[in-house]
């Protein structure tokens, strides 16, 4: 359990932001007299009086909690409701406060199926000797580029290449947030079984061969995570070890990191995934569909990508909605099917002009009656919320813009603001009908423009 003092640090700075939006009659009632007893895989574990409120807050309030969490940027990501006694769930069958786990290698993403084009051939070649010698070419390898545009698929083509090569390397590929939130572990976890956490994440950060670390814009403004991996980067390499890290902009444009780790970043290789031109856009989304084990005609591929973003993901949830509109109907892809699969989903493709950020955020403000000065101002309120939320999330979808440049249109907001808002909305999306119809909505609004 993490000492009284940090715990209770930790959930004042939550109450504030918890009690700007959930009803004061609430708030007092249910909200005011949880107790804060342990911290646990980044999640606060708050302990309540009775069931009757636990199961109040769990019900009505667990999601405003988490939000406020998240928005204290404390590093917590979570909230945990738990009666006192409670034979249902007890905090001795939670798991220990640090766990040392990976995240998952897509074994999809290999050099083999990233589609080579001008714009990505460069950083391509440099992935790829990277792979080939971990630490003897260039060190570190730095990749910037929008979103959408396939960093991730060349960090896990990385990985993937050197498990597969180079099985006796030890290799970590993790996100920016999450060594952050290991190490906000590290820091708060009280010691546990006469083991020091704060031992063990720099022991498993610093006995690697190769440590590949995905979207590290995400530590703008955060020294003390900053702090860590600088010490990391600096033993990683004085031993020759390998160091691939990503972000979406050049590494001079992240002010808000040291100055110290910005130029360790730009000591090695520097490599930008331009976003694609016309035919490589058609290449890639031919590829997604011989992955899907479908034949796209190539009048269909052309008018897929007509007018389309830089952002591959949105390409890819093009072509999936045609093959959904193939599957559903029972009939062939053809231009017409096509046609009409996209009207359906997102209103009229045709004759569309480019879309704009200013675009997105009209649109959005006029969907939610508001205001553009409420939608990226500092309020609290829940509407307004959720349609900040919803705006930044058609952001980063829509355009491949880096998340530095999105934050400055929503207000000046940081890294983690805004991919806590995209990766939310996305959540919503997939289990509430208002949410998605709105997402969808305010998109055809945009493309109707």
């Amino acid at each position: 359990m993490a000492e009284n003092t940090q715990l209770e640090m930790l959930w004042s700075r939550i109450k504030e932001r918890a009690e700007k939006v959930i009803n004061p009659v609430a708030f007092s009632s249910f909200i005011e007299d949880l107790v804060p007893v342990d911290v646990v895989n980044n999640k606060i574990v708050l302990k309540a009086g009775t069931e009757v409120v636990a199961k109040t807050v769990t019900q009505h309030h667990l999601e405003q909690l988490r939000e406020a969490a998240a928005g204290a940027e404390i590093g917590i990501v979570g909230v945990i409701i738990v009666v006192d006694g409670s034979d249902t769930y007890t905090l001795r069958e939670m798991p220990d406060a640090f766990e040392e786990t990976t995240v998952a290698l897509d074994k999809r993403y290999t050099f083999e199926s990233y589609v080579v084009g001008p714009q990505n051939k460069f950083v391509y070649a440099a992935a790829k000797s990277v792979a080939e010698a971990p630490g003897e070419n260039f060190n570190p390898l730095y990749i910037y580029g929008g979103t959408g545009l396939g960093k991730t698929h060349l960090m896990q083509a990385i990985a993937n290449e050197i498990n597969k090569k180079k099985p006796s390397l030890k290799v970590i590929y993790t996100t920016s947030e999450k060594f952050l939130n290991e190490y906000v572990d590290s820091m708060y976890a009280k010691k546990s079984a006469g083991t020091d956490n704060e031992f063990r994440f720099r022991n498993r950060y610093r006995n690697v061969d190769v440590l590949i670390i995905d979207d590290i814009q995400f530590w703008a403004g955060k020294y003390g995570v900053q702090e860590a991996f600088f010490h990391t980067f600096n033993e990683l390499f004085s031993q020759h070890k390998q160091i691939v890290i990503s972000s979406d902009c050049p590494a001079k444009d992240l002010t808000t990191l040291e100055e110290r780790l910005r130029t360790r970043f730009e000591g090695g290789l520097i490599a930008d995934i331009q976003p694609p031109d016309l035919e490589l856009k058609i290449a890639i989304l031919k590829r997604k569909a011989l992955e899907k084990k479908y034949i796209v005609p190539d009048d269909v591929l052309a008018f897929l990508v007509k007018n389309s973003d830089n952002n591959i993901r949105s390409l890819e949830g093009r072509l999936n909605t045609v093959i959904f509109a193939s599957k559903l109907h029972e009939e062939p892809i053809t231009l017409k099917l096509a046609a009409t699969a996209l009207a359906e989903s997102i209103g009229s493709v045709e004759e569309q002009e480019e879309i704009t950020p200013d675009a997105i955020i009209k649109a959005t403000c006029a969907y939610y009656s508001v205001t553009r000065a409420d939608l990226i101002g500092k309020s609290k309120r829940q509407e307004l919320v959720r349609a900040r939320q919803v705006c930044i999330y058609l952001l980063c979808n829509m355009l491949a813009l880096p998340l530095v440049t999105i934050g400055k249109l929503m207000g000046g907001r940081d890294h983690a603001t805004i991919i806590y808002a995209r990766d939310k909305i996305g959540e919503l999306m997939r289990i509430n009908d208002a949410i998605s119809k709105g997402v969808t909505d305010i998109k055809s609004s945009v493309l109707k423009q």
